[in-house]
């Protein structure tokens, strides 16, 4: 089982940047997929970003491809979004995912995983 805090949101302009980390508990975070997803006021969660367990295959949605980063650090339990050139559109409540995967494969599917964070607020103003 693994437990997972966001943090680094917040309330930031157009063309902005922020970066959301997200801390796991527990041991061999290093056999986990994880994902950042996103849900947008009155909009369903969708998928942002993925990494898979050793960090060396990411994806990204269409829509933030280029301009938002996924990374891990498996000595320190954490993964990163890394959010540039931030627009309106983006704003949302961001969550962090995980899946114990030993396979080298990316998850973009909500349903694919099983453990969820409690979401930090993204607000970017035009």
């Amino acid at each position: 089982q693994v437990q997972l805090v966001e943090s680094g949101g917040g309330l930031v302009q157009t063309g902005d940047s922020l970066r959301l980390s997200c801390a796991a508990s527990g041991r061999t975070f290093s056999n986990y997929a994880m994902g950042w997803f996103r849900q947008p006021p009155r909009k369903e969660r969708e998928f942002v970003a993925a990494i898979n367990r050793s960090g060396g295959s990411t994806t990204y949605a269409d829509s933030v491809k280029g301009r938002f980063t996924i990374s891990r650090d498996n000595a320190k339990k954490t993964v990163y979004l890394q959010m540039n050139s931030l627009k309106p559109e983006d704003t949302a409540v961001y969550y962090c995912a995980a899946r114990l995967d030993f396979s080298p494969r990316v998850r973009v599917g909500v349903s694919e995983y099983n453990y969820w964070g409690q979401g930090t607020q993204v607000t970017v103003s035009s």
